[in-house]
């Protein structure tokens, strides 16, 4: 812990969450899904999560997509109306509860209606302390009498002031005792109130004359340390305040340590002090607490025995024994909840009401339109057509389409190689004299242009954002956000509408894993603001919407506005986003079939005038697909998940032509829907939007299927 109370963490955590920031805790979700992990385990304590009773920890376990397993530090008979909410649903989406007493297992059963077989009785971990340890430290200390101990994070309610009133009947008794309080200031109280409490007790011990008697180490010491201090000290007293306290750190390490130990009766130490492993005294009783350390003192046979039971106790306390406990309750979390999922997915009322029947994602023509440069832009018909080269448009998404597999485990060593084309070909495209990404290539390896358009810089900033969120390798990770970083500077003088939802998506992107980088949440901030003004400057009573018309690309704008939205907690913001949404869908829809029906390139849709119905792209569904499955993750409304199955539905038959525009086998998809007629040609933008789309959706039902598990709402009632 550092000197203003802040822990500084090694370079072993991969993520750190920021307390207050609601946002990171999602972001950390996003990490730990896109890293694999089997298990979460959460160690949970009221006041270190942020929000009203800890609640923004639920964004991230509503997000994760393993078995979680919850350890309670604390577990309150009378929680608060706020705290009880929080605790019932961190309780329902875990696979296991973790609790340290029996108490704890009583209360959870009777205040939350947990049922006992989902909990594990797992002791608090302690060190082994060998009688050795402390020999230099108590030579070096130089205490003649008895040498009282006690170690933890000082705040009020640990009742320390009691035994410095208990010293001066102590020392005239037995002259030459000393009583060490080790440990620093709780950080929360120290931010409050300073070191006000500290001070209060040395007051208090140089009224009572025994200030020469009374020790205090003000920093948070290591292990090793620690350990020195339990096997040097003759009596350990935890004079904590609170009886409702359900498990006590230091009182298991001093019983493990096999030395006396004296303590107030709240709820934890009745337990572990039980059949003679110590002595309980009253609350707020310093006579109390003097004539035990006496007793111990007076009668050392007595004091042994018992030193001797709290140490047999603490035996199946040691991090060896309690670490395989643990691992024991790590395997039947990931074994419960796989044999829910599989009864889940066998399902089929679940399974219509998530996504009716997602494709299995197939790469051939995928591999057919690469080479070893990238990916090429057209076809006729399934064939690659070499004429046209290729475009950093189609290999950002080419690699965004990978950076999205590797969250859910999807990338084969085939698909692998090709995301390290693409991601080459994006970072070859970066122009360091514009400060720009040039965009076609012909199909001999040259550039048509120094600099390209301004959606291109936006999609090729959006595919380096995502691997730098998503990527699990190192080195591509570093290599993306090398020129990603580049690239920012690149966003500032941009007019494009969609430019700015593509560097606002980048952003989002990239803070999955790496909250609180400021040069990135200042470029999704700002891209943010510009959507939010345009949509204030352009919407009308009937047209909803940012801009005169709409053209491509549609609902990448109200996707971006909510991700900016959320993430500076801007109600109105998220609210003007799922608006313009609804409104796009609505436009989207056909008035006779009910289908989707994006609006047509041939003509567009310009207010005031006559919507486009064809050609339909298939990369208006892909939007679509993403701005409601966002919306769905934003608001937690399920009517979104439904707009997102009816969007992805036209690319396998749910068209106003009731023809598949996408080919289930090959991974192919066509190049647009004419009015009586598919487009032949199966190129690369076509073929990735459904693809994207596709892995979209299959991420999305995966979560809320993991959802369903955790809640065991299993019919998706």
């Amino acid at each position: 812990m550092s000197d203003n109370g802040e822990y500084s963490y090694s370079s072993r955590v991969c993520h750190q969450i920021e307390e207050c920031d609601h946002a990171s805790y999602e972001s950390a979700a996003h990490f730990m899904n896109g890293r694999g992990y089997d298990v979460l385990s959460v160690q949970h304590e009221y006041g270190i999560f942020g929000g009203d009773a800890g609640n923004h920890l639920m964004d991230l376990i509503r997000a994760v997509k393993m078995p979680i397993v919850t350890t309670l530090h604390t577990v309150l008979r009378n929680p608060s109306a706020a705290q009880k909410t929080v605790m019932d649903e961190l309780l329902q989406l875990s696979e296991r509860i973790v609790v340290m007493s029996h108490s704890a297992v009583s209360i959870l059963a009777d205040v939350h209606d947990v049922s006992r077989d989902k909990i594990d009785l797992i002791p608090h971990g302690i060190p082994h302390v060998s009688e050795a340890a402390g020999c230099t430290l108590r030579r070096d200390l130089e205490i003649p009498g008895v040498m009282i101990l006690t170690f933890g994070l000082l705040s009020p309610d640990k009742g320390i002031q009691y035994v410095i009133g208990a010293m001066p009947r102590i020392l005239a008794e037995i002259p030459g005792s000393v009583y060490i309080v080790v440990g620093a200031t709780h950080p929360h109280v120290r931010s409050s109130s300073g070191e006000t409490y500290r001070e209060s007790l040395a007051a208090l011990a140089n009224e009572l004359g025994v200030a020469s008697s009374v020790r205090f180490v003000n920093q948070y010491v290591p292990s090793e340390v620690l350990v020195e201090y339990l096997s040097a000290m003759d009596v350990y007293v935890t004079p904590y305040l609170n009886p409702e306290q359900i498990t006590s750190g230091t009182l298991a390490y001093s019983v493990g340590a096999g030395k006396a130990v004296i303590s107030t009766p709240y709820t934890y130490a009745q337990e572990l002090l039980s059949d003679g492993r110590g002595i309980l005294v009253p609350f707020r009783h310093s006579d109390r607490i003097a004539d035990a350390v006496l007793t111990i003192r007076a009668n050392p046979d007595a004091s042994r025995g018992m030193a001797r039971r709290a140490a047999d106790f603490g035996k199946h306390m040691r991090w060896p024994q309690v670490g395989t406990a643990y691992m024991h309750c790590f395997s039947r979390a990931r074994r419960d909840c796989a044999d829910r999922l599989r009864l889940l997915v066998q399902e089929p009322t679940v399974a219509e009401q998530l996504c009716s029947a997602l494709p299995e994602p197939r790469f051939e023509h995928l591999f057919g339109l690469s080479d070893d440069t990238g990916i090429l832009q057209h076809a006729i018909y399934d064939v690659p057509n070499r004429a046209h080269g290729y475009c950093v448009d189609d290999n950002a998404r080419a690699l965004l389409l990978t950076a999205y597999m590797e969250s859910d485990s999807l990338l084969s060593p085939q698909l692998a190689t090709l995301q390290n084309r693409y991601l080459s070909f994006v970072l070859h495209a970066h122009n360091p004299k514009t400060g720009r990404f040039r965009n076609f290539m012909d199909y001999s390896r040259r550039w048509r242009e120094a600099t390209g358009s301004e959606d291109s810089h936006g999609h090729a900033l959006w595919a380096l954002g995502a691997m730098i969120g998503r990527c699990r390798d190192k080195g591509r990770r570093e290599a993306a956000r090398s020129i990603f970083d580049l690239g920012i500077a690149g966003m500032a003088d941009t007019t494009s509408l969609r430019t700015w939802a593509y560097g606002a998506l980048a952003a989002d992107e990239v803070l999955r894993t790496i909250a609180g980088d400021r040069h990135v949440e200042a470029m999704r901030n700002e891209m943010g603001e510009r959507i939010w003004d345009q949509y204030r400057l352009a919407r009308r009573e009937d047209w909803a919407w940012f801009e005169s018309g709409l053209t491509y690309a549609n609902a990448r704008l109200p996707q971006a506005l909510m991700i900016a939205g959320k993430a500076l907690q801007r109600e109105e913001m998220i609210e003007a986003g799922t608006e313009a949404l609804e409104w796009l869908m609505t436009q989207q829809t056909d008035p006779v079939a009910r289908v989707f029906a994006p609006i047509g390139t041939n003509g567009f849709y310009i207010r005031g005038g006559r919507r486009a119905a064809f050609d339909q792209q298939p990369v208006e569904a892909w939007c679509s697909v993403s701005a409601c499955l966002c919306a769905h993750r934003v608001t937690g409304h399920a009517k979104w998940m439904g707009e997102a199955r009816r969007a992805f539905a036209w690319f396998v038959g749910e068209n106003v032509l009731r023809l598949p525009v996408c080919d289930e086998t090959r991974g192919a998809c066509h190049d647009g829907l004419h009015e009586n007629r598919l487009n032949g040609n199966q190129g690369a933008e076509s073929t990735l939007s459904y693809l994207c789309a596709l892995v979209e959706m299959r991420g999305a039902t995966v979560s809320e299927r993991c959802l369903q598990v955790r809640t065991g709402d299993e019919h998706g009632k």
